[in-house]
Parts: C-alpha cells; structure tokens; sequence
C-alpha cells in the first residue's frame, strides 16, 4: 500500500503547500482520492497518476479547502475522456454541491458518478481490494475519517514442513498456495489449509477529516498501521486562536497516538502560518511537540511525499526532489 500527499495546508495554500488531497494506492491497482481542495488537479499533473486510473473519491467534510478542487477535477476527467464509473463518497449535501455545478455550469460528464453517502457506507464495495468504512469526528460541520483495510491477505506455503514430509518442489507446491487440495502419486491428500503458514495482519490506514477530538480515533488507532491526522496547530497557538476553528493540536494527536501504541503517525493540514525552521511559529517547533509525547514513527507530510506501507507494517518515506 501507498500514499502520496497532494496537499498539506490548512485553510489557504502557500507557496509552498496545496490545500487538502491525498492520493491512496491498494495492493488491487488504480488509486483513490481522499479529498480535493482547490488546485489538486494542478497537482496530480505533477505525479505519475493518471485520472483514467482514479476507482474512488472520498471528501471527509465539505469545507472548501477540501473540496472546491472537486468540480474542476470531474471535468478534466471528463475531458479528456474518461468512461469509467466513478465512485464518489461523501456528506449527503456532497451530491447537491456537484450537482448544482454540473447544473449552473452546464457541465456534461461522460462517465458516471455513483454517489455514495458516508454514513451509508458499511459493508458497500467501494473498492475491490480494501474495506472501507467510516468514523465519525468533531467538527464545525460533518467530518469523517475513512478507514481502509486490505481485503485478502495472501499466505505463505510452509516449505519446510513440505520438505521435511518428503514432499519435493513441483506442480503440488503451486496447487497448494493457491488454495488447491492436492492428491500425491502416492495416494496421500493433502489440504491446502494444513500446509499454509498463519496470515500476516492485513494492513490499515485511516485518514482523517477536520476534527478537534483526537480521541474519537483512539480505537481505530489501536489496530492501525498508519493514522494521517490534521496537526493544525500548536497546542500554544490553539490556546490561543480558542475552541471556534475545532482543530487538532500536534500535541493531542501524539498523545493519543501514543495512548493507542499506534506504530505510524503522519501529521498534515498545518496552519499557513507554520514554516520551515525554528522558532514558535515553526514546523520544528510542531515536529518536537509531537515528539515529546509520541515515541512512534512520525512524519510530517510535505506535498508531493509518498509513504509506501511494507507487508510487515512498516512505513517508509520517499521524499520528494
């Protein structure tokens, strides 16, 4: 599995960083969308995604830094001719914001749109190769996070035990790790169940919405690989700005991270206020807040950063150039 920010601003874009979008890849192929402030299109143009390829757009909230990006996006996809359904998912008012566009601006697609409301979304195939439900986070209006889980988990064929049955490498090897019970020249049956080694855990990433009660994850973090959550502020600075924006500090997040022993913390959606160096009113100062109550993995996102999530739950950065 992997992920690549689009987007890491909170409110307005800088120069530096785009409004919300992350682009979320499955073991299955294509990829899905996770938000789409404005300009995300621009962004995608400077990946190696294609929107041909896009299976699914999930909005956590419809604040416009997640979403004016939306209508502009569905457009060029149309244009540059997509037929391919495409999923979206979101708020129940996401479909009567697309389709007063489509309908104040004339916009023809032609491919179709297969809305999805959030909180009708368990148990629905979104996607062929993850699970996708939702949680339900505090903001000033709607916000979810969206849970994404792999579906199958492939498992291993115990060699050694075949080995040591007398039981050579050959046709029955294959047959057995695709799940086929095998009859031997010798008449021995062999069932592929018996000769598989346990599952690895399937893995699972959980992206949040706007949302200023950390611990309403604290259970989606105790099982996942990865949590991406807003780190709007720092807890100095939210004190400040008071509880009417409804964000997260850097350090709530960590410190239900840590509560939860989730093993990948990765902040993003900061304050346009915050930059690189040091001082208050800094990444570094956002970076060591997290740190001082988080002993996890933690990365703090910069566009364009993709993360690949390893087989065995290990999350590695590959950092933009």
């Amino acid at each position: 599995m992997e992920f690549q920010f689009l987007g890491t601003s909170s409110g307005t874009p800088s120069k530096t960083r785009n409004v919300s979008g992350l682009a979320l890849r499955g073991p299955g192929g294509g990829w899905s969308l996770v938000d789409c402030g404005e300009g995300t299109q621009h962004r995608i143009l400077h990946t190696t995604l294609s929107l041909h390829d896009l299976r699914a757009i999930f909005i956590t909230h419809l604040h416009g830094d997640h979403c004016y990006g939306l209508p502009g996006l569905l457009a060029s996809a149309g244009m540059l001719n997509r037929t391919a359904p495409l999923a979206l998912v979101g708020p129940p008012a996401l479909r009567t914001f697309i389709d007063g566009v489509m309908a104040t601006s004339e916009l023809g697609l032609p491919y179709p749109l297969e809305f999805m409301a959030v909180d009708g979304l368990a148990g629905r195939p979104v996607l062929p190769d993850l699970a996708v439900d939702a949680i339900a986070l505090s903001h000033r209006i709607p916000s979810w996070a969206y849970r994404f889980t792999e579906r199958t988990v492939e498992r291993k064929l115990d060699t050694a035990r075949l080995r040591a049955a007398g039981i050579a490498p050959g046709p029955a090897w294959g047959e057995l790790q695709q799940g086929s019970d095998v009859v031997l020249d010798d008449g021995r049956v062999l069932h592929a169940v018996d000769w598989l080694l346990a599952p690895r855990k399937a893995r699972t990433v959980v992206v949040g919405g706007d949302n200023d009660a950390p611990s309403l994850l604290l259970e989606a973090a105790r099982t996942a690989d990865v949590l991406i959550h807003e780190a709007t502020y720092t807890e100095e600075v939210l004190l400040k700005v008071g509880p009417g924006p409804m964000h997260s500090s850097a350090l709530r997040v960590a410190r239900m991270a840590q509560a939860a022993r989730l093993p990948n913390l990765v902040l993003t959606h900061f304050s346009p206020r915050y930059q690189d160096g040091e001082g208050p009113l800094s990444m570094g100062a956002l970076e060591a807040e997290a740190r001082s109550e988080y002993a996890g993995s933690l990365f703090l996102a910069r566009d364009f950063d993709r993360y690949l999530l390893g087989r065995d739950g290990t999350l590695a950065a590959k950092y933009f150039l």
